[in-house]
């Protein structure tokens, strides 16, 4: 990836005669550049924060594939079936969701930062190796929720 392709507004308008700017790419483009900001947000907004202490750990085995078969005995020797199980507590949700949030915020006020557009660099190249994205069909039809 380019580093061009990524400098704001991240290739997708380009600069009109005069001032100001208007659209210049085609839909294609539009998406190719969406692909390459979702993976690059992902991975510097979203999975290198408190979610890779959370993801840490021994993961249980299980001989059904589907966790059935593995409990958590807690401290009142209560046997809760893993697919029960909390795996995050509440402030370690509002931790996590304050730092990606904050992570996000950063990534579109500072992404012309020579410190940031080193970052994406770095780590462009194993997020561009990550599936196509799709459009989430669900979060676009529950509307105002």
């Amino acid at each position: 990836m380019r580093v061009d392709e990524l400098e704001p507004p991240f290739g997708i308008l380009a600069p009109a005669p005069g001032s100001g700017y208007c659209r210049a790419m085609n839909r294609d483009d539009e998406k190719r550049i969406a692909a390459k900001l979702a993976r690059i947000m992902a991975m510097l907004c979203v999975r290198n924060t408190h979610l890779e202490t959370i993801h840490a750990g021994r993961t249980p085995i299980t001989r059904t594939g589907d966790y059935s078969d593995v409990f958590v005995v807690d401290a009142d020797g209560r046997r809760i079936p893993w697919t029960d199980v909390s795996h995050i507590d509440e402030d370690e949700m509002r931790d996590l969701m304050r730092e990606i949030v904050n992570r996000l915020y950063t990534f579109h006020l500072c992404a012309d930062d020579p410190k940031l557009q080193a970052q994406i660099e770095r780590w462009m190249g194993v997020a561009g190796k990550w599936d196509e994205p799709e459009i989430d069909q669900r979060m676009i039809s529950r509307g105002a929720e």
